[in-house]
């Protein structure tokens, strides 16, 4: 057994302290778009001022402690109602805390290892801006049944009030990564983005030799809620936007400095590489899968990927059938008319989490009919975009 496991374990909170946080903090599961998502350690010294948890009230958390047992976390994973076996993605400690800082590590390869001797072969995503060593390489390969991706966030920002941690961990961290890799995945995490602050020629170059380090590269823009811009303007922060936004915010100008800093005109079948949008199109590819969002249906998101992964996707890609989505909907509790366009399920009276277990159950897109995602406008902010409200699907 890996001496990572010999440390001391971290203290649980009381139950008093637990009860006074904010309720969806502790919460440890919650379903986002890239899968049920287990959180069962709060509180990090790393201190990136655009960091989520300035939307839980927590920023100022800097020790990590666990809200319960790392085997009770498991049971309550794997007993929650929208958990499928060898079908829902996961994703472990990504809002709460760095996975890999050294007190929180041992933790993380527990739950893993709860998970991988149960036989589950579902895609397990692990986010870290923080050091990976090859011992860890030789626990994070030990996992034989799930589909383990580690994706290394890296920004390049040095403004050390913005993002105090050096970028060049990161670096280290995703060499160290793919020179081990051999029954998990790494991908370049770029990001966030910010027109002005790390989206410089030297910034664009040094992103694209990283990625040859990596199975896969997806790059996005700034979670820029209002919180964020609160703790910005208090600490006298340059603030990016003058508007805050529910969706990440990355203008048509940077993407299209990313695509054209990416582009090889001698690769006619990959011309971008392996580089993506979207966060399970980079997992997926980088597991030689079909994506498990169903993006596909959503085509102008799919026209920088490889031409092997668009067959892929098209492969896998198959409209549900009306009356058995119908049926699920009504379920969960989905009020109106069911209806699935070539893009996308519409539901009418469903929360984001029964919508993504829609979603990763179909393979298929599942939006909700009052936040209709127009074209080109799909999971992203308008902001920095021609159209506000987008524009038509052609």
């Amino acid at each position: 057994m890996s001496e990572l496991y010999q440390q001391r374990p971290l203290p649980i909170l009381a139950t008093e302290t637990i009860g006074g946080l904010k309720p969806a903090l502790a919460d440890v599961i919650e379903y986002r778009k890239s899968g049920l998502s287990l959180n069962w350690i709060i509180g990090c010294p790393l201190d990136c001022g655009y960091c989520i948890r300035h939307t839980f009230d927590n920023f100022d958390m800097k020790v990590p402690r666990r809200l319960m047992s790392d085997e009770a976390a498991v049971t309550a994973l794997v007993e929650h109602p929208y958990f499928r076996p060898h079908t829902t993605p996961l994703q472990l400690l990504n809002r709460a805390t760095d996975p890999m800082l050294p007190a929180v590590k041992p933790h993380l390869f527990t739950v893993l290892r709860h998970l991988d001797d149960r036989g589950l072969t579902n895609h397990v995503l692990v986010i870290t801006r923080w050091r990976v060593s090859p011992a860890d390489c030789e626990v994070l390969n030990s996992f034989k049944n799930l589909r383990l991706t580690v994706l290394v966030t890296h920004s390049g920002i040095v403004h050390e009030a913005i993002e105090p941690v050096d970028s060049q961990i990161a670096a280290e961290s995703l060499r160290t990564l793919y020179e081990h890799a051999e029954r998990y995945r790494t991908i370049l995490y770029w990001r966030p983005i910010v027109p002005g602050l790390n989206d410089s020629d030297a910034h664009l170059e040094r992103a694209r030799e990283l990625s040859w380090y990596a199975h896969a590269t997806v790059f996005t823009g700034l979670f820029f809620r209002q919180e964020i811009a609160a703790y910005y303007q208090a600490h006298g922060l340059p603030v990016p936007y003058e508007d805050t936004a529910r969706r990440k915010i990355l203008p048509e100008t940077a993407e299209r400095r990313v695509l054209d800093a990416f582009r090889s005109i001698e690769d006619v079948s990959a011309p971008w590489g392996a580089l993506f949008r979207k966060t399970s199109c980079g997992v997926a590819y980088a597991h030689g899968e079909a994506d498990y969002n169903g993006h596909y249906g959503v085509r102008e998101l799919c026209d920088i990927c490889p031409e092997k992964q668009l067959a892929l996707c098209h492969a896998a890609w198959d409209k549900p059938d009306l009356a058995d989505v119908t049926e699920s909907a009504r379920t969960l509790g989905a009020t109106g008319p069911v209806e699935i366009t070539d893009r996308a399920i519409i539901v009418e009276g469903l929360d984001e989490p029964p919508r993504y277990y829609l979603q990763h159950g179909y393979g298929y897109q599942c939006h909700d009919r009052e936040k209709p995602h127009h074209y080109r406008q799909h999971g992203r902010a308008p902001i920095g975009w021609p159209t506000q409200n987008g524009t038509p699907a052609p």
